[in-house]
């Protein structure tokens, strides 16, 4: 169970009902971005309130009428999942900069400029997004606030995102040991193990990680590996 004197409000109001509980605040969101953590974890309380703060708690008939249920576990969840949690503004700060960092990195890895086809380096997007006073949600996923923050950000710095198919031919030597970095950096589309121990393979994998993806292959081989674009798309 979760220290009562460390938790924070989970509210969820519906109908003109006010209902609350006391959750871990890290946790409560751990769950509602889908990571498993197991409700006991997460409340400090076994009831439902009205009003926590005046020790207030809600009729059965109120809790039947919005959620169909008395039961505490399945009302928590649900107040969890779809209610407001009341974070303190450090708590915010903490979860707009994390999330800041996380879309950062996705454009870094997925993304290049069309001008060179090499990706932005991370401290040139986040100059940008501060040149175009890009908000972050912090209780929004970063992947599904990457493609409104990349249009803000196109004026500012030419962004394309592109998948690259990538033919590798690998010595016998490193082959074995180099397929399971192969898989690392994409989807793996063809493996051709030849006669003399030597592998072809294809592989699909973001347009930005293919400077890392060709440095890792290089470092691996020796230099003797090849390397070569099929597509881009």
């Amino acid at each position: 169970m979760v220290d009562i004197d460390k938790a924070i409000i989970a509210r969820y109001k519906k109908e003109g009902e006010n209902f609350e509980i006391l959750v871990d605040c890290d946790k409560a969101l751990e769950y509602r971005e889908g990571k498993y953590v197991a409700l006991e974890d997460i409340v400090a309380t076994t009831e439902i309130f009205s009003d926590i703060k005046q020790d207030k708690k809600p009729t059965k008939e109120s809790l039947m009428k919005v959620f169909g249920t008395e039961n505490v576990d399945e009302i928590s969840v649900k107040i969890i999942k779809e209610g407001n949690i009341q974070l303190t503004a450090d708590h915010k700060n903490k979860l707009r900069e994390e999330k800041r960092k996380k879309i950062v990195n996705i454009i870094h890895r997925n993304a290049i400029d069309p001008k060179t086809n090499l990706p932005h380096p991370s401290e040139r997007i986040e100059m940008v997004m501060n040149d175009a006073k890009i908000k972050i949600d912090e209780f929004k996923k970063a992947e599904a606030q990457v493609q409104d923050i990349v249009r803000k950000m196109t004026p500012y710095l030419p962004i394309k995102f592109e998948i690259w198919e990538v033919a590798v031919r690998l010595p016998a030597t490193i082959a074995g040991k180099a397929y399971h970095t192969l898989k690392e950096f994409g989807k793996l589309l063809k493996d051709e193990w030849q006669n003399d121990g030597s592998m072809v393979a294809v592989v699909e994998i973001p347009a930005g990680l293919h400077e890392e993806f060709e440095t890792a292959i290089n470092n691996l081989s020796q230099g003797e590996a090849e390397i070569k674009i099929l597509n881009r798309r």
